[in-house]
């Protein structure tokens, strides 16, 4: 597998602005939580610090976590770091984009910093002396922070085996025609199940500007009658105060009110426009609207 310095730091720099006060950092955390096994077993809470969360979800968005391993916990991490030979110890390490930074709030400034580690971030880019950092949990939200090469707090780096040092550069195009891309995903599964792979073939399909494999912005209430729209792709927050551009197309095509929530007067509207024997409003965990929707978009 090929990867890729500028994919990690594009992803990190997609989830900037992300918030505790809104709730849509719970994002980060549902996609860390739903990666198996989970690191000692423990469900990260939407209360919990995250920033190696958020450090974590990046390497799972991207299928890089044989390289970058997940943990909740910044000490951890390092551990699982140093156990793949991909630790630097020196704070003094000029390190480039896609590097893993950490940082202990204890650092005396005096030699090197050997403490424990309180924070992580992914490095977005080094200009001369200055290091800009893209954060988890900063001010309780995805942001960056700016800090000086062998600068004070720096506890030490990991260094992912990226196939290609120095500064980020383009992931190879696949040799194989054959492998699907955003822009070519192939046909899915007809199972029942909206997952991630209904939601970027949807998203490919009606043209929205992300094919990330998320519906953002459902309302809480919805989840527990529609088994079948999981939560690996289902956003489901409370109070919800945003909508989908997936969900606001695919309205417009089946002539519901384009709110952008899939709520049962959508699903009806879908269940109606796809030919479904049955129009309830419901979406069962093995869903005959989802089957029928998947044959639908294969065909597109």
């Amino acid at each position: 597998m090929s990867y890729s310095r500028n994919a990690v730091v594009k992803q990190a720099q997609a989830w900037i602005g992300l918030k505790e006060s809104n709730g849509s950092h719970k994002q980060i955390i549902d996609l860390y939580n739903s990666h198996k096994p989970l690191a000692r077993g423990y469900k990260v809470k939407y209360t919990d610090a995250w920033c190696a969360t958020f450090v974590s979800a990046v390497a799972i968005k991207l299928g890089y976590t044989a390289i970058i391993p997940t943990e909740c916990g910044c000490d951890k991490q390092i551990a699982l770091f140093k156990k793949l030979g991909a630790w630097q110890e020196k704070d003094s390490y000029k390190p480039s984009p896609g590097d893993i930074i950490y940082y202990d709030w204890q650092d005396s400034g005096s030699g090197d910093n050997v403490g424990g580690s309180d924070h992580v971030g992914i490095v977005e880019k080094v200009s001369g002396n200055t290091i800009t950092v893209i954060e988890g949990n900063k001010s309780d939200a995805v942001g960056r922070r700016t800090l000086a090469v062998n600068g004070k707090f720096i506890r030490g780096y990991g260094v992912p085996k990226y196939e290609a040092s120095g500064n980020p550069t383009p992931a190879p195009a696949p040799s194989n025609p054959s492998t699907p891309s955003n822009n070519d995903l192939g046909d899915i599964a007809v199972d029942g199940q909206w997952g991630c792979a209904t939601t970027k073939k949807a998203q490919q399909v009606f043209g929205c500007s992300a094919v990330d494999g998320y519906v953002s912005n459902q309302p809480a209430a919805y989840k527990s009658a529609n088994p079948g729209l999981l939560s690996q792709t289902f956003l489901w927050e409370s109070p919800c105060t945003g909508c989908s551009p997936l969900i606001k197309a695919i309205q417009k095509k089946v002539g519901a009110t384009q709110d952008g929530r899939i709520g049962p007067n959508t699903i009806k509207a879908m269940q109606r426009w796809l030919g479904c024997s049955v129009v309830d409003g419901y979406v069962s965990r093995t869903s005959p609207m989802v089957k029928a929707f998947q044959a639908w978009l294969n065909k597109q």
